[in-house]
């Protein structure tokens, strides 16, 4: 389950996405959106734009390198476009796999790689009126 919208994301519906009695671990990542840039200014929100068709394909190609590298685990992402405030959800990833350490390593692989080869790019805005587009960083 992969997808790119304006909407809110729910991990809820995630994870149920995910569910299988077989799988004993889920693990769920949340990146949301905090009020304080990385130089410490007040941020007022964020903005994100992506070339949907590749994001979503890269998100496809990375469940498939989780599941060649950590085994039996399915992989749920979810990324917000659009303007977001402060406290909301601008990206979910949901991990499911037999265990708890192989959903660990699978959900944390997934948000650095979304966040190092995606194509989704954020734009902070400050307190101050100012705005910056941000590098991903992992």
């Amino acid at each position: 389950m992969f997808r790119i919208g304006g909407a809110p994301i729910d991990p809820r519906e995630l994870e149920a996405g995910l569910a299988d009695p077989a799988y004993g671990g889920v693990v769920t990542f949340l990146g949301v959106v905090r009020d304080r840039a990385d130089d410490g200014r007040r941020v007022d929100g964020l903005h994100y734009e992506s070339y949907e068709p590749m994001a979503l394909a890269e998100f496809a190609a990375i469940a498939a390198e989780a599941h060649e590298r950590f085994g039996t685990v399915r992989l749920a992402i979810a990324h917000r476009v659009g303007d977001l405030q402060v406290g909301e959800i601008a990206v979910a990833v949901v991990a499911a796999a037999r265990h708890r350490g192989t959903a660990f390593d699978a959900c944390r692989y997934a948000i650095d790689e979304l966040k190092r080869r995606a194509p989704i790019w954020k734009k902070e805005r400050y307190a101050d009126g100012e705005q910056a587009w941000k590098a991903n960083a992992c």
